[in-house]
C-alpha cells in the first residue's frame, strides 16, 4: 500500500500541475508513501501527521492500553491466564478514539523521523489527533507551504544526506520501529540520496536510546509530547554534537534556528526523556546483521532484550498464519527459534508484519525465551528477540528457504551475525533441490507489486 499511495499522490500532483501540496498521513504506510511522492515530485510540500491516539484504560486501573495490549491479551488468554471477560475489557477499552497507534510504533516513529528530517513542523509529530494543537499546527503547515512556494524551497533542498542522518539519530534516540529502516531507505532512493543499511549501523553506535517509550518502555507518544516532544530530543542531540544543526526545514529556518528556544535539558518532573548520561541503552537498538542467513542484511530490534546471543533449533513455517496456530496450540517451546518465511516483499507478496505471532509469544510468557526470524517485517509494537527483513528473501531462494526443522540457528547481536549451522556444501545441495512456490496472485495490485519489487535491503522499492 505504501507504493500505491506514493504512485497515487504522484499521479494527482502531476496531473493537476500543483505548485505545492500538503500531504496528510496517519498510519504506517501512508506516511512513507507521502514522503516518497514528495521526494519524486520535488515541489514545495509539507507533511502533516494525523496525530497519535490517546491511551486507553479500564475503569479503576492505571495501566495504559493500546492496540498491542489487545494482541498480547490474545496470547495471555490462550495461555489460560486471562478470562474471557478480561479479554473483552481490554478489547473494549484499548482504542478510546481517533489517531495512530499510541506507542513509539511505526506511525509515531515515522512522524518523529519526518520532523527530524525537517519536512514537518516542530512538535507536530507527537500531538494527539483529537487535540486542538493538531488543528492549529495544520493551519500553520499551510502557511509554511505558501512561504516555501514564494521562496522556491524544494523538498530535495531539505531532504539531504545530513537530514536522513538526523532522522536516523532521532529514531534511535526514541527507540523507534524497525520499519524506519525500510521506509527511510525507500524515501532516500526517491530523493536520490545514497543511503544503505550499513549507515544505520554506523549511526546506531553513536546514539543512545534515552526515551522510555512503548513497546519496551512505559510511555506513549502523547507523554513524550508533554515532556517536550521531538524538539527536546533533538536539542539534546544537537548539544551533544550528534545532530546536523545547519539542515534546512519547511519553516525556512535551519534545525538549529528552530531549536534555539528549546531548553537544553528536559523538565525534572518527568521521566519520559532521560538524561543522556543515564539512557535506557548506551547504543541504538536497531542492529544490522549479516551472515550466511542474510548476506544482504537483516534488522534486529534489541531494546528490552536481556541477551545479546541466542541459539536454538529452527521451527519453520511458510506463512504467518501457520506460525500463529502453532504458538496458540503450544507447539513452540522455550529455546526455539521460530522461522517465518515466504512473507518477504515478493513472497508475501507485500512483506506483511508479524504482530500477531510476536504478541502471542509475549502473551504466552515466552518473550525472552523464544526468538523469531523472518523475511517479513515487524509491527512497531513488536519487541523481544526478533530479526526481520532477512535478505535475500525465501521466495528468491535465500538461505531462509533452505532451513529445515531442528537446524541450529545462531543470533549473535554482539558481532552483528545471523547464521544457520550448516556447511556450504549442505546449503548448496539444498539449493539444488529448492523450487520456489508460485506467487499467490496472478493479477491485480499484488501481482504487479510482486513482479516489480526489489530487496528489503534497499527499501523494497518498485522503481
Amino acid at each position: 500500500s505504501r507504493e500505491v499511495i506514493a504512485d497515487s499522490i504522484e499521479t494527482v500532483v502531476g496531473c493537476e500541475c500543483m505548485d505545492g501540496f500538503v500531504a496528510i498521513g496517519g498510519c504506517d504506510k501512508n506516511m512513507p508513501g507521502c514522503m516518497i511522492a514528495i521526494a519524486r515530485m520535488n515541489r514545495p510540500a509539507v507533511f502533516v501527521y494525523g496525530g497519535t491516539i490517546l491511551p486507553g484504560c479500564i475503569t479503576g486501573q492505571t495501566r495504559k492500553l493500546d492496540i498491542v495490549s489487545v494482541f498480547e491479551a490474545v496470547g495471555v488468554h490462550a495461555n489460560n491466564k486471562l478470562s474471557d471477560k478480561g479479554l473483552e475489557e481490554i478489547t473494549a477499552c484499548a482504542i478510546p478514539g481517533a489517531g495512530s497507534c499510541g506507542g513509539m510504533y511505526t506511525a509515531n516513529t515515522m512522524a518523529s523521523a519526518i520532523e527530524a528530517m525537517g519536512m514537518s513542523l516542530p512538535y507536530s509529530s507527537t500531538m494527539a489527533n483529537e487535540d486542538k494543537d493538531k488543528e492549529i499546527s495544520t493551519g500553520q503547515s499551510a502557511k509554511a507551504l505558501l512561504n516555501m512556494i514564494e521562496k522556491n524551497i524544494l523538498p530535495r533542498d531539505i531532504m539531504t544526506r545530513e537530514a536522513f542522518e538526523n532522522a536516523i539519530a532521532v529514531v534511535m534516540a526514541v527507540g523507534g520501529s524497525t520499519n524506519a529502516v525500510l521506509h527511510l531507505l525507500a524515501i532516500a532512493h526517491s530523493t536520490g540520496v545514497p543511503l544503505s543499511m550499513d549507515d544505520f549501523e554506523v549511526i546506531r553506535k553513536k546514539i543512545p536510546v534515552f526515551c522510555d517509550l512503548k513497546p519496551s518502555g512505559k510511555y506513549v507518544a502523547i507523554d513524550l509530547h508533554h515532556a517536550g516532544g521531538i524538539p527536546q530530543v533533538m536539542k539534546m542531540l544537537l548539544n551533544a554534537g550528534l545532530l546536523h544543526g545547519d539542515c534546512l526545514t519547511v519553516t525556512g529556518k535551519t534545525i538549529a534556528e528552530n531549536l534555539k528556544d528549546v531548553p537544553d535539558q528536559p523538565r525534572e518532573d518527568q521521566d519520559v526523556i532521560l538524561p543522556l548520561d543515564r539512557p535506557k541503552s548506551a547504543e541504538g537498538h536497531l542492529v544490522i546483521l549479516r551472515g550466511n542467513l542474510c548476506p544482504e542484511g537483516a534488522v534486529a530490534k534489541v531494546l528490552g532484550v536481556k541477551t545479546q546471543n541466542f541459539s536454538g533449533p529452527a521451527r519453520t513455517f511458510n506463512s504467518e498464519e501457520e506460525c500463529l496456530d502453532a504458538i496458540l496450540d503450544d507447539r513452540i517451546q522455550e529455546g526455539d527459534i521460530v522461522v517465518i518465511r515466504f512473507e518477504g516483499p515478493k513472497g508475501g507478496p507485500g512483506m506483511r508484519e508479524m504482530l500477531a505471532p510476536t504478541s502471542a509469544i509475549v502473551g504466552k510468557g515466552l518473550g525472552d525465551k523464544v526468538a523469531l526470524i523472518t523475511d517479513g517485517r515487524f509491527s512497531g509494537g513488536t519487541y523481544g528477540i526478533v530479526v526481520g527483513h532477512i535478505a535475500p528473501e525465501a521466495q528468491l531462494g535465500g538461505v531462509l528457504a533452505l532451513i529445515k526443522d531442528n537446524d541450529i540457528i545462531i543470533i549473535d547481536i554482539e558481532h552483528n551475525q545471523l547464521n544457520v549451522k550448516l556447511s556450504d556444501e549442505e546449503l548448496e545441495q539444498r539449493r539444488k533441490e529448492f523450487i520456489a512456490p508460485e506467487i499467490k496472485y496472478k493479477m491485480g495490485v499484488l501481482a504487479k507489486y510482486a513482479k516489480l519489487v526489489g530487496s528489503a535491503c534497499k527499501g523494497a522499492v518498485t522503481d
